[in-house]
């Protein structure tokens, strides 16, 4: 059994927590559990829920330097989200106002990928199970 059996939550800092708060929760359709204003760290935080148990934590903090993605640098390098469908999540998405990447397969599983990115250019990954 793993030592560590389940992900709680991942935390991404915006740099438009607003911005970042409207896509996951109205475009991907995360729910807000909660938001907190810290005024000792003039920063903004919300709790959305991914799924029961999992959630996102979205923080605000005065002029945070961007995150490389491209070229791909050490550290995170993307969230991956499990689909049931790919082609109806990419087509909700494309009504929506995000661009995704041609679907490929994956060579070692033979499932279907693709990718997106948040308001602040961070990988999303959608993987069809």
């Amino acid at each position: 059994m793993s030592l560590l059996p389940a992900i709680h939550h991942v935390a991404l800092i915006c740099s438009d927590v607003a911005r970042s708060k409207k896509f996951y929760s109205e475009t991907l359709g995360f729910r807000i559990i909660r938001e907190v204003y810290r005024a000792e760290r003039d920063s903004w935080k919300v709790d959305l829920e991914v799924s029961p148990g999992v959630s996102l934590e979205l923080f605000s903090f005065p002029s945070p330097p961007p995150r490389p993605s491209r070229p791909e640098a050490q550290g995170l390098r993307h969230l991956a989200f499990a689909v049931p469908d790919i082609d109806k999540v990419i087509a909700t998405l494309l009504e929506r106002g995000v661009a995704c990447e041609p679907v490929r397969v994956d060579e070692y599983t033979d499932r279907r990928f693709t990718f997106l990115a948040d308001p602040d250019g961070l990988p999303i990954e959608l993987y069809e199970q």
